[in-house]
C-alpha cells in the first residue's frame, strides 16, 4: 500500500544536483523514522540514507557515505535527499520509507520500514 509521495527525480549529469523530495497527506511523520532506499536493476533495494524521528541522528548507504545527508522538515511533513554530483552508478528508482520507532529495530534494512511511497526514477549519465 503507497502511503508516501516521491518527487523530484529524473535525468541528471554528474555535474548536476538534485534534492528529492517525500512526503504525504495519510501520514504524520514527525514520529517516524525516515528513509531513501535505491534500487538498481538487478539489485537489491540498498539504504542511501536514513534518518531517526528527532532528527539528531542520520545514516548513509555504504555506497554514499559522507556526500548524500538526508533531511526533514517535520512542519512541512517531507524528508530530503539533497545530491551532489551523483555518480552514474547511483542510477536506479528510489523509494522513500517510514516506521515508528522500536526498541533494538535497526535503519538500515527495508524490513525495518512498513511504509513506502511508490518510487521516483534517477538516472544518472557522465
Amino acid at each position: 500500500q503507497v502511503q508516501l509521495v516521491e518527487s523530484g527525480g529524473g535525468l541528471v549529469q554528474a555535474v548536476d544536483s538534485l534534492r528529492p523530495s517525500c512526503g504525504t497527506s495519510v501520514l504524520t511523520l514527525i514520529y517516524q523514522n525516515m528513509a531513501w532506499f535505491r534500487q538498481a536493476p538487478g539489485k537489491e533495494r540498498e539504504l542511501v540514507a536514513a534518518i531517526r524521528y528527532t532528527g539528531s541522528t542520520t545514516y548513509n548507504g555504504d555506497s554514499v557515505k559522507g556526500r548524500f545527508t538526508i533531511s526533514r522538515d517535520n512542519a512541512k511533513n517531507t524528508v530530503y535527499l539533497p545530491m551532489n554530483s551523483p555518480r552514474p552508478e547511483g542510477t536506479g528508482v528510489y523509494y522513500c520509507a517510514s516506521e515508528f520507532p522500536t526498541n533494538g529495530r535497526s535503519l538500515s534494512r527495508p524490513t525495518d520500514y512498513g511504509h513506502w511511497g511508490q518510487g521516483t526514477q534517477i538516472t544518472v549519465s557522465s
